[in-house]
């Protein structure tokens, strides 16, 4: 979805979302020499990861080059481009550095190049090609080469393939080189749909990965690329042990920090969520008192943290994410990717905020911004269907329906079209809260069903709210308690310990008698909530029944908290 946490590779190439860090300790240690490979880890001042990436270049600028490399894999895009750009002016014969500068304008699992990005990796790749190089690194720029081998942003999925196939060719050519193995692993993960419900390119990048993890457990890249490949509820306990360690790995990089928190809020380990980013969060605020553009770095943190936030009960702290988020203002030099995720992002936590906290006239009364993209706006009245669904306001239901039809084809017609792709799903949510509202059940039910299979082959935005919970939520409304657990069950195994899902089931096995069963959703509600200082009535309710001898039978229906 455009307004997810998580990225969308195929609409945005972005769930989601970062990529600078400020250096300002020289990077020192042995050179690399081609002919005898070894292993360089970065200055302790700036840790960064373990990486050995050797090049015909001058001895004298391999330092440099492979921090470079160090801080490209950790998508610190900004400044691996500036280290590329040292090594070209220390050494305008190394071809390898004009394919770094080229690489590190291509943000594979975030955006897609505009056109003047296009020609610049373009213009490098030229330079690089002319220049004498090391056969290796002649095939590194040779398919490098192929993604940039047209400017027209409209075909990014197509120059997307021919890469990842020009990169396996690298691969299979130089099967110990380990570097080339993680870039074709990378470009099949920038490469891959969100629409293959077998998530085959996925599974195919982590097989690769795990296996190099066993072998080089402190290169950055590969616990980074695990997590990427891992980002989905079928495969995200696999990323466990690279999300554990990638932040030690590397953690100088806010980036790195964060990327943890994409597997714990998959696994619903908010704690360990909170904390991850808290400290990119920190690292990122050190970096930009010292005038990095690091903004981004935040923003995409603040989301996780509302989110988490709100899961453990926590209004007061996830408030003081979308209040702070309200205030932020581009800065200058900020990316264009910048441009459109703060947009984005400064009208969905609002959004969250009311939706998750069941304030449904709350979310109904918030407004976008004028100024903003089309596609900005579009949370904004996915808030308003799904508010007025749980109202029965059919008027304000199909009201939001037409403003956000409205944005759809704006942006279609916009110098982004490719975003609407990313606005398709969310718009059938709001078809099922619009027909919900009308009285249409079985076909609300019908429509949010399909949703909730597709999110659960193929995943969904780590901070976006599961379609399967507003199914047993609508289901919950219209009576039908039995399926409601059902379907509050299914969707606490893809989210798990989700603050609504959890009081969900809970409420409905209550309803059905299952008294056993209420009490162990309610207590594990309590647990995650434990320490949160919280006032949701729904805790106030769930320490009543279990502490009381005897469960009370009369559950109060889910908008009771409005």
């Amino acid at each position: 979805m455009i307004f997810s946490g998580r990225t969308t590779r195929k609409a945005l190439k972005p769930k989601t979302r970062l990529w600078l860090l400020l250096a300002t300790i020289l990077f020192s240690g042995v050179p690399f020499l081609s002919q005898e490979p070894q292993h360089h880890h970065l200055d302790a001042a700036e840790t960064l990861g373990s990486v050995n990436f050797p090049t015909s270049c001058a001895t004298t600028v391999q330092a440099t080059f492979t921090r470079g490399m160090a801080l490209l894999y950790s998508f610190e895009y900004e400044q691996a481009e500036l280290a590329f750009e040292n090594v070209a002016q220390k050494d305008p014969g190394c071809a390898m550095a004009y394919w770094g500068q080229a690489m590190s304008v291509y943000h594979q699992l975030w955006e897609r190049p505009s056109k003047p990005t296009l020609q610049k990796g373009a213009e490098l790749l030229t330079k690089a090609r002319e220049l004498k190089s090391a056969p290796r690194e002649h095939d590194y720029i040779r398919a490098l080469s192929v993604f940039y081998s047209d400017d027209d942003p409209n075909k990014h999925d197509a120059r997307a393939e021919a890469y990842c196939k020009a990169m396996k060719g690298v691969a299979d050519r130089y099967p110990e080189d380990r570097e080339a193995q993680i870039l074709y692993a990378l470009s099949v993960l920038g490469s891959s749909s969100y629409h293959d419900p077998n998530l085959t390119s996925d599974k195919a990048a982590v097989a690769i990965l795990i296996k190099l993890f066993n072998e080089e457990p402190t290169h950055p890249g590969i616990a980074h690329y695990i997590i990427h490949g891992c980002d989905n509820p079928q495969m995200a306990s696999l990323a466990l042990p690279a999300a554990r360690k990638y932040a030690a790995i590397a953690p100088a990089s806010p980036h790195a920090v964060h990327m943890p928190s994409h597997i714990f809020a998959r696994l619903g380990l908010w704690q360990d969520d909170i904390q991850s980013n808290l400290q990119a969060i920190e690292i990122a605020d050190k970096q930009a008192a010292m005038h990095v553009h690091t903004a981004h770095h935040k923003v995409h943190s603040m989301d996780f943290l509302e989110y988490a936030y709100l899961q453990i009960g926590d209004d007061a702290d996830a408030e003081k994410q979308v209040d702070e988020l309200a205030a932020m203002r581009e800065q200058h030099g900020d990316a264009d990717f910048m441009h459109d995720y703060l947009q984005t992002k400064q009208s969905t936590l609002p959004v969250v905020y009311a939706i998750e906290r069941r304030q449904w006239k709350e979310a109904l009364r918030l407004q976008p911004s004028s100024n903003v993209e089309p596609y900005a706006k579009a949370p904004v009245y996915w808030g308003h269907a799904v508010a007025a669904g749980h109202l029965r306001d059919a008027a304000a239901a199909q009201d939001a329906l037409d403003h956000y039809d409205e944005l759809l084809e704006a942006t279609r017609k916009g110098p982004k079209p490719y975003n609407a792709e990313g606005m398709k799903q969310p718009g059938r949510v709001i078809e099922a809260w619009v027909a919900y509202a009308a009285g249409k059940e079985d076909e609300a039910v019908r429509e949010l069903t399909a949703v909730a299979d597709e999110q659960d082959k193929v995943g969904k935005g780590e901070t976006e709210l599961p379609a399967r919970e507003m199914l047993a939520d609508m289901l919950f409304e219209s009576g039908k308690a039995q399926e409601a657990l059902r379907h509050y069950e299914l969707s606490l195994k893809t989210d798990p310990n989700r603050f609504n899902g959890l009081y969900g089931a809970a409420q409905a096995a209550g309803k059905l008698q299952q008294k056993e069963k209420a009490a162990t959703y309610y207590s594990q509600l309590l647990k995650n909530c434990d320490g949160s200082h919280s006032d949701r009535p729904e805790l106030a309710q769930a320490k009543t029944l279990v502490a009381g001898s005897s469960m009370r039978m009369h559950i109060s229906p889910l908008s009771v908290v409005r």
